[in-house]
């Protein structure tokens, strides 16, 4: 191991292309929260890595800090989904879900019963036929996690408090960004 270097689960929220041969992955990590990482030479033919970061796998990664992105220095797949991958409208919402954790989560900021969550929809993902009840309540047990709705208190309409959520997010996150350029 590296000095600085970090092992994790995680799953794939996103990824973008790099460079020539690189790719960037950012990763709902059980121990880390989430993180974006650089994974080198991903994109060669020859990379082992290669066909199994899909987004929604979980992988088993080990990282190394780095000044900039953190360095991805291995990856294993754990689950693909393929249960998930054989349905479009599921592909879609485990997408959906990625995307949602991507925007409402701060890098570097732990949050296990978060990574639990996610886990536990894709699991139910594989067998369900109740999509859009499935991603309600993963949204209300999602606002609840993350400290924007009361446990108790129902929740009539969790797409419009979700967009609000995130648009505040988004909001701050320009904002300092803004302040900070």
């Amino acid at each position: 191991m590296h000095a600085h270097s970090y092992t994790s689960e995680g799953i794939i929220l996103a990824r973008k292309n790099f460079g020539e041969a690189d790719r960037i992955l950012w990763v709902y990590s059980k121990s880390h929260g989430r993180v974006a990482l650089i994974a080198k030479g991903i994109r060669r033919p020859k990379s082992r890595k290669r066909g199994h970061l899909e987004i929604f796998a979980k992988v088993n990664f080990q990282a190394t800090k780095s000044h900039s992105l953190d360095l991805m220095l291995e990856a294993e797949v754990i689950d693909a989904y393929p249960e998930i991958r054989k349905s479009l409208k599921k592909v879609s919402l485990a997408y959906y879900i990625c995307e949602v954790i991507g925007k409402i989560t701060h890098e570097q900021e732990p949050n296990v019963e978060l990574y639990d969550l996610i886990l536990e929809n894709l699991e139910k993902l594989k067998s369900t036929k109740r999509l859009k009840e499935l991603r309600l309540e993963f949204i209300h047990n999602l606002l609840i996690l993350t400290g924007y709705w009361p446990h108790d208190k129902k929740l009539s309409d969790p797409d419009t408090k979700l967009e609000e959520v995130i648009e505040r997010q988004l909001y701050s996150s320009r904002v300092g960004k803004i302040i900070s350029s």
